[in-house]
């Protein structure tokens, strides 16, 4: 950080309880409908299921309302908390992300479903590790970058150590098991890497040595080859291997381009598993049509491109981690959106990946509107510090 950014950093912390909140009202925009939108998708596809789990229809709306307001809090608390102490914890969300790890794979301590040890009970919400590993594994490596630039940057061993590390914690989530979880951390972090200027040879070398460990992973893995055998061709097993997928695609095809309206999906009649959570898109394209879907994408859209404005000013700012922070967030919604499309759609193997702010959920609710909080607090001192700075900062910029 150079004399001058330093001294305005200063100044800016210095000022900032008395400056107003001004924060990009895009992205907030889009924040707020897509959680609108998923209540709204959650109320609709899970009342049969409640009704016949739990006997009562608002179960899961219930929960859902509560998650919302939690995770608007979530992301009020981070909108205050000054992005200076994120970077001083430093090694702590390494240490937070393997105490997590180790402590959900404890008989007693980790909550088994359908055969994955991946969530820590906390009383009326269950906390999914995985999501809070990806924040850990980002900030980690962000801060990393930021310490040891040049040597992560030129030397191949600077970003290996870093990597090594985040491979163990892949290696624990694997152990839940919870591959895609590792996926897209690792997508995440490799966006950083490319981002923040990381020798391309090296960064090469990575992707063939990330895109190998996982073909071995898979074609050593029984279910896991099965999930990609049955995705190629799920119409050979219809009721069996293929049965999820086929089904999520009578939903799209029902739908058609407008749907069969809000509230009238058949598929979520015990046809669809997992209809409320991973697999929503389904009931979004058969109640409100291929338009809808669209119209759903095209607000994950202004999330991601107002993301990655808010990256790009901090780095044009010379505020290396929250550049760094805000690329590494943006690439995880971005490809966990294209992940859940895509398994939804049949061009990728089903993976247990949430539909960022709409399926039902209170950990994936939770840390992804903290993590958005985040952004707008990079965003909110972008701003302060573009303000601080106005002539010299135009002058750079022309």
């Amino acid at each position: 950080m150079n004399l001058l950014s330093f001294f305005s950093r200063k100044k800016m912390f210095s000022e900032r309880v008395k400056a107003p909140i001004s924060l990009d009202m895009t992205f907030v925009f889009a924040i707020l409908v897509l959680l609108a939108f998923g209540f709204i998708m959650v109320s609709s596809a899970s009342m049969v299921d409640a009704q016949f789990d739990y006997g009562n229809p608002y179960y899961f709306v219930i929960r859902q309302g509560i998650f919302c307001i939690m995770a608007l809090c979530a992301m009020l608390v981070a909108l205050f908390i000054p992005i200076d102490n994120y970077h001083k914890m430093g090694k702590f969300w390494l240490i937070l992300a393997f105490v997590l790890l180790i402590a959900v794979l404890i008989p007693g301590v980790g909550h088994v479903v359908n055969g994955s040890r991946r969530w820590i009970p906390l009383g009326f919400i269950n906390v999914q590790v995985s999501e809070v590993v990806k924040l850990c594994g980002i900030m980690y490596f962000s801060s990393y970058l930021v310490k040891y630039g040049d040597y992560a940057k030129n030397d191949f061993w600077g970003v290996m150590k870093p990597i090594g590390l985040l491979a163990l914690i892949a290696v624990l989530l694997l152990l839940q098991p919870d591959f895609g979880a590792s996926v897209v951390m690792f997508t995440a972090v490799f966006g950083v890497m490319f981002m923040a200027g990381v020798n391309l040879k090296w960064f090469a070398m990575l992707i063939v040595a990330g895109g190998g460990a996982a073909t071995a992973l898979v074609i050593h893995s029984p279910y896991r080859l099965a999930r990609l055998t049955s995705f190629s061709n799920p119409w050979a097993d219809p009721y069996g291997s293929g049965y999820q997928l086929t089904q999520s695609l009578i939903g799209f095809g029902r739908g058609g381009w407008f749907g069969l309206g809000l509230g009238d999906s058949i598929q979520k009649l015990y046809y669809l598993p997992e209809e409320h959570t991973d697999f929503i898109l389904s009931i979004v394209a058969e109640e409100l049509g291929t338009i809808g879907v669209f119209a759903l994408l095209a607000l994950y859209g202004v999330l991601v491109w107002r993301g990655l404005q808010i990256a790009k000013l901090a780095h044009q700012l010379d505020r290396l981690f929250e550049a760094f922070i805000s690329y590494g967030i943006t690439f995880w919604i971005a490809f966990q959106v294209l992940v859940n499309v895509g398994v939804n759609i049949g061009v990728l193997p089903t993976k247990g990946l949430t539909l960022p702010l709409i399926s039902y959920g209170g950990s994936s609710l939770l840390v992804m509107c903290f993590v958005l909080g985040i952004m707008l607090r990079i965003d909110f001192e972008n701003r302060l510090m573009v303000d601080i700075l106005k002539p010299k900062f135009i002058r750079k910029k022309k």
